[in-house]
């Protein structure tokens, strides 16, 4: 009992410890939230400093250099057709798609039987014609002749019916005499006439058969153009395209054999808007000669070729916008007709104008630039070109001021922050290098090889550099898009 009585006693007393740490800690908790809940105020408040990459304007001269696609086309292009129907009967060796011909070589002959009779025709009629223009003439002399004898028959008669008359007023002639003299005069007078119009109607033979001779020269003319025309001639150096034509089949009037393309006059047509024409303008309101670059990426290696603006368009063209430029290639080697070409051009240069990175300036043309104690301060200022991810900017209040590279919705005016500015030199890097095994390298000039493509020069380049112990990773990449790896 003793043992029970002792136990409960301990018991209790636990119990009554716990109770009261239970409420010292309720006795704690309760004064701290009161001394939460009278103590109000806030710690002080810090101004947020933001870090921003800024960049140093200075004010120079710009080459703004616009950038575009556009077609390669050739300025001379012409389409050879049939100028008189009937059966082909010869065709050049090198009369197809790709043919390279030369400038007088025969392309394509037609069946001249036809031709050549109608010319023997041609030429027997011109025969006749001038016969007859002979037959006339003889003919006019003669008349010439008879009317030149009829006129001195008229004369003698005139001087017997004179005679005549002279007699009668002497007293020996008769009244029968001289009416009989003057009968026979006014005869031969008729007679005179006569001749005159034989005369007429012999000159008027000769016109005829002059005229006769004139349309058979010119049927012989037309004749010969026709037979000339059965003989297709090259009428300057180039390549042949679309050609839909063979030996043995029969060819119409104006049907369209083949499309012959002058390869070496090039031109690339590219296609602007209308502000970026009117900077191309001259002080004449023609197209300047702005020089151009037209860059074609053929896999992996980029041709390119120069050139030089030589015109515009007449017209914007239907259902489109802005202005349409050509501009004339040298040396465009590796460029075909119908290549679609980056095209740059080199605009007037721009004076006392700052290069910015495009994020710089807002939709309103302003720029932030730093102020005192690096507060940001906004600055308007006037775009005068954009190009890729730079604009040129140009402003009276800007030079020297560190502009803001990238804005964003947190920066504005008044807004304090802390500038970062670029390395005052920049070491240039080299481009990356790569060294490749032996499988991806015979892999990679298998591929080169094996493109038509390719000029046999880019080639040879592309080779030459494969063949070194480090090739530049940027060129293995583009060939590699290409190989589909």
């Amino acid at each position: 009992m003793r043992f029970i009585r002792q136990s409960l006693i301990g018991l209790v007393l636990a119990a009554v410890t716990l109770g009261l740490l239970g409420f010292a800690v309720h006795l704690v908790n309760s004064a701290v939230q009161e001394r939460i809940a009278r103590d109000t105020s806030a710690p002080p408040a810090r101004e947020r400093v933001f870090a921003v990459g800024v960049r140093r304007a200075e004010p120079g001269t710009e080459t703004p250099v616009l950038e575009t696609f556009g077609e390669v086309e050739s300025r001379r292009r012409l389409e050879l057709r049939a100028a008189e129907s009937g059966r082909i009967i010869e065709l050049a060796d090198g009369f197809e798609d790709g043919g390279v011909v030369k400038a007088g070589q025969v392309l394509v002959r037609i069946d001249p039987a036809d031709a050549e009779a109608a010319l023997d025709r041609a030429k027997a009629d011109l025969l006749d014609a001038e016969a007859e223009v002979r037959d006339a003439e003889r003919g006019l002399a003669l008349s010439l002749d008879e009317q030149a004898a009829a006129q001195d028959q008229s004369n003698l008669q005139q001087r017997a019916y004179e005679r005549q008359l002279d007699l009668a007023e002497r007293g020996v002639g008769t009244a029968a005499a001289v009416e009989a003299a003057e009968l026979a005069a006014a005869a031969a007078r008729q007679a005179v006439l006569s001749r005159r119009q034989a005369v007429t109607t012999a000159e008027a033979r000769i016109d005829q058969a002059k005229t006769r001779l004139a349309r058979a020269i010119i049927a012989q003319g037309e004749a010969q153009r026709a037979l000339d025309d059965t003989t297709l001639i090259a009428p300057f150096d180039g390549t042949l395209s679309e050609t839909d034509v063979v030996a043995g089949r029969l060819a119409s009037a104006n049907e369209k054999l083949a499309v012959l393309i002058d390869a070496d006059a090039l031109e690339v047509a590219f296609r602007v808007s209308t502000a970026q024409y009117a900077r191309l303008l001259g002080a004449d309101g023609q197209v300047m000669a702005a020089p151009v670059i037209a860059t074609l990426d053929v896999s992996g290696v980029d041709l390119s070729a120069r050139g030089v603006i030589n015109r515009s368009s007449a017209g914007s063209g239907e259902m489109q916008t802005g202005r349409l430029i050509f501009a004339r290639l040298e040396a465009a080697r590796g460029f075909k007709p119908g290549d679609f070409v980056t095209v740059t051009v080199q605009e007037p240069p721009l004076e006392n104008v700052v290069r910015l990175p495009a994020s710089a300036v807002d939709a309103s043309d302003r720029v932030l630039v730093l102020g005192e104690d690096n507060r940001l301060e906004a600055l308007d200022v006037q775009v005068m070109h954009r190009e890729g991810d730079d604009v040129l900017v140009r402003s009276p209040d800007l030079a020297g001021r560190d502009v803001v590279e990238a804005r964003s919705p947190l920066l504005g005016p008044g807004i304090s922050v802390r500038p970062l500015r670029p390395e005052a030199a920049v070491m240039p890097t080299e481009p990356a290098m790569l060294e490749l095994s032996e499988e991806r390298r015979a892999r990679l000039i298998a591929f080169v090889e094996g493109n038509q493509r390719m000029p046999a020069e880019a080639k040879a380049r592309v080779l030459a550099q494969l063949a070194e112990a480090r090739v530049p990773a940027r060129m293995v990449e583009r060939i590699e898009s290409r190989m589909g790896g």
